[in-house]
C-alpha cells in the first residue's frame, strides 16, 4: 500500500505521518478485503447454513473496516470524536468477527486467516485510539 506516501504529501500533514495511523489504515483495508473473501468462501462451503453468523460478521466487519480506513485517511479538518468512535466500533467488530472465525478455523483455513487479520486490525485501531487526545 502507498498510504504513507500519499498522506505524507497532504498539505495539512507536511510529511509528519504517524506509523500507528498508517498501520491502522492499511490493516483496515486489508481486513475489509480478507473478511469479504472469507464470507465468499463460507458461502461456497457445504455447511453454509452453519456459517451464517460467520458470514454476517465477516460482511459487517468488512464494511466497518472500509469506512474506518476511509475516515482515518482524511486529514483535512478534524473530527476526533467521530474518529475515536469509529476506531472503537471497528475494534469491536474485528474482535467479534475474530472470535466467530476462530470457532471455524480448524476446519476452514479462510476463517483462520480472517481471524488473524481481524485481530491485527483490532490492535491497530486500539493503538491509534490510545494515541488520540480525549
Amino acid at each position: 500500500m502507498h498510504a504513507r506516501e500519499m498522506i505524507g504529501t497532504h498539505p495539512a500533514v507536511q510529511g509528519q505521518v504517524s506509523d500507528a495511523l498508517i498501520r491502522c489504515i492499511e490493516e483496515c483495508y486489508s481486513c475489509a478485503q480478507i473478511c469479504t473473501s472469507c464470507a465468499d468462501a463460507c458461502l461456497s462451503e457445504k455447511m453454509v447454513q452453519e456459517l451464517t453468523q460467520c458470514i454476517r460478521l465477516d460482511l459487517d466487519c468488512a464494511d466497518i473496516c472500509n469506512i474506518t480506513g476511509r475516515i482515518m485517511t482524511r486529514r483535512t479538518g478534524s473530527d476526533d470524536e467521530v474518529m475515536r468512535r469509529m476506531l472503537s466500533v471497528c475494534a469491536a467488530a474485528c474482535r467479534l468477527c475474530a472470535e466467530e472465525c476462530q470457532k471455524h478455523a480448524a476446519m476452514h483455513e479462510h476463517c483462520r486467516i480472517c481471524a488473524e487479520s481481524c485481530r491485527r486490525c483490532m490492535e491497530a485501531c486500539q493503538e491509534v485510539a490510545r494515541g488520540m487526545a480525549h
